[in-house]
């Protein structure tokens, strides 16, 4: 599941490129298009949150929180564009792009 996230992200991100050139309307709905797979992919990062959850027995684990940041960053950028309230700089905070958290074993091993 964490593989379908990272790629809808990576497709998230090649579509905000591809289309910066296009006419204002276009590009509005190309927006608001973004929007919606947001609106999805973080349900599906819920989804995924929830099951992995129930099954954290393994060391290494996809971080979700700081997915979902991540995507509330993306979101606040996109909408930032859409409706710009006032010129004022840009926000320089990157996004983190890591998502794996190691866990420690539950029991000391032998």
């Amino acid at each position: 599941m964490p593989n379908t996230v990272v790629r809808c992200l990576l497709l998230l991100v090649i579509a905000v490129h591809g289309s910066s050139y296009a006419d204002s309307t276009h590009e509005q709905s190309q927006f608001i298009l973004i929007l919606q797979q947001l609106d999805t992919i973080e349900r599906l990062t819920t989804r995924a949150a929830t099951a992995s959850a129930a099954e954290s027995v393994e060391r290494y684990r996809f971080d979700y929180p700081r997915l979902t940041q991540d995507l509330q960053r993306i979101r606040q950028g996109v909408q930032g564009y859409l409706s710009p309230s006032r010129a004022q700089p840009r926000d320089p905070t990157e996004l983190v792009g890591d998502y794996r958290l190691d866990t420690l074993p539950t029991e000391p091993s032998p």
